[in-house]
């Protein structure tokens, strides 16, 4: 049986605690909740829960000031941060703060519950201190709140107190140098040097004197001592970048390093101490490299410790028009003319495939930025910056379609429109056209009620209410395409 215990929830959404309240009782867990860090302090007192649940935004202050010191005072409390403001800087904070899990808003109740479980599980102490240590929370690099990018802030989190070797994997254009910059520039070794090298531009004869360096003399052209990128990483990052596309002879020499954490240059024959924390990165499988013994294995293992999947962009559509705004806020901030964009737009970028990801919409913001006379960017100005067939030629937003969807078809079946029909038509209508608008809504936003509500003009309670007396089940719409 699942251990239970006492759960303090502090949200200033009364619905919130209602909902999550009841479903945590239901599992036999005492609950009391608050709605701010006044209410907060004097429950931590008098209740003294087990695992306390509290929101960052509250009403008289940031719910994670005061997080360390309650974590200080109880090693054996577990603290779950919940956020909407989904960014690498919070789950970072909640990290430094001691929390035992950082869940982002919208939650999902069956992941909460299963921390609160977690939690319970181990009650661990966790009596990291308080200070952000001068970590440079501003102008952090990635940017995007969809859950997958949320998955990717919590792994980066939960990475910068260790010296764990990390491997980023995702397509090109993804962003995994930036992943890495961030986990340098956050962890314990920010103070010392990042050095990138990428495998795939290197001539494959010069990638060792490239990585280890070279003695005079070692080869044509070696006129002096060189240190390699090891070496020069001293004490900070080396982030192996299209690791994938390394020689074998050069991997083997790699991974002794790796193993015995010395170096010895090309034409030397004294190795060097070095210290230096590993994120490698790749856009390509490597099991199947490995079967093909294009890859060795025991590097695999040694560079896999961690692993972080980037999604692809078509992948956390969300996320795009957060991006392409940061894109053009962060072009006019260089000296670039100010760009705004137009609703039509915005729903044409989403539609767009983005086979190049991140860098792709970055470079069109920019070059948008540039050339466009127009201070705000509509669809048409857009669609001829898209290749040619990228989007089709008759596009048009989704609210429209379904407003021509519902014109259309009450043109062909009744021969009247929508304005002309009375109440018992009209609701008659409703209890046909709806549930499959609902069912197209969802569908074409991959079950993500927010964006369908929103494509709707209703809101979320309105929708799942909708769906209920329909009786659509939110997840098979969403695994139906």
């Amino acid at each position: 049986m699942a251990a239970t215990g006492s759960v303090l929830v502090v949200d200033d959404d009364p619905a919130i605690c209602v909902v999550v309240g009841e479903a945590l009782r239901r599992q036999g867990h005492k609950v009391k909740t608050a709605a701010s860090i006044r209410e907060r302090a004097a429950l931590m007192e008098s209740f003294r829960p087990d695992i306390l649940i509290t929101d960052v935004m509250l009403p008289d202050g940031d719910g994670l000031e005061g997080v360390a010191d309650i974590i200080a005072s109880r090693p054996d409390l577990n603290v779950i941060i919940l956020s909407a403001q989904n960014t690498l800087n919070t789950a970072i904070r909640a990290t430094e703060k001691g929390a035992f899990e950082y869940l982002p808003k919208p939650f999902d109740l069956n992941e909460l519950t299963r921390a609160v479980a977690d939690a319970l599980g181990t009650r661990e102490s966790a009596t990291e201190e308080e200070g952000d240590g001068g970590l440079p929370h501003d102008g952090l690099p990635l940017v995007g709140r969809s859950p997958a990018m949320q998955e990717v802030y919590r792994t980066i989190a939960r990475v910068l107190s260790n010296d764990l070797s990390i491997l980023v994997l995702g397509e090109s254009g993804t962003g995994k140098e930036l992943v890495a910059e961030a986990i340098h520039s956050l962890g314990q070794r920010r103070t010392r040097p990042f050095i990138a090298i990428n495998m795939a531009a290197i001539p494959r004869e010069l990638i060792e004197a490239e990585l280890f360096g070279y003695e005079k003399g070692a080869f044509t052209g070696a006129h002096a001592r060189t240190a390699g990128k090891f070496e020069q990483a001293q004490g900070g990052t080396l982030f192996l970048d299209e690791i994938g596309d390394m020689p074998m002879e050069a991997q083997t020499r790699l991974l002794r390093v790796l193993q015995s954490g010395e170096v010895t240059t090309v034409g030397g024959s004294k190795p060097v101490r070095v210290n230096v924390r590993i994120i490698a990165a790749t856009n390509k499988d490597l099991p199947p490299l490995i079967e093909e013994n294009r890859f060795r294995q025991d590097l695999y293992y040694r560079l896999n410790v961690v692993p972080i999947a980037l999604p692809a962009l078509r992948e956390r559509r969300d996320d795009v028009i957060l991006l392409a705004r940061h894109f053009l806020e962060r072009a006019a901030q260089e000296g670039l003319p100010r760009k705004t964009l137009a609703d039509d737009a915005a729903q044409l970028l989403m539609a767009y495939h983005w086979p190049g990801n991140v860098r792709e919409l970055q470079n069109m913001m920019q070059r948008l930025s540039v050339l466009s006379r127009e201070n705000v960017i509509t669809a048409d100005i857009l669609r001829n910056m898209l290749p040619m067939d990228a989007v089709p030629a008759d596009y048009a937003a989704p609210a429209d379609h379904l407003a021509h969807a519902v014109r259309d078809w009450a043109k062909r079946q009744l021969g009247i429109g929508l304005g002309q029909a009375n109440r018992s038509l009209h609701d008659d209508l409703l209890a046909v056209i709806e549930p499959i608008l609902l069912q197209e809504v969802l569908s074409s936003v991959d079950g993500n009620q927010i964006r369908a509500a929103g494509l709707l003009g209703i809101n979320r309670n309105t929708l799942r209410k909708k769906l209920t007396d329909y009786g659509l089940d939110p997840l098979q719409l969403r695994l139906a395409d």
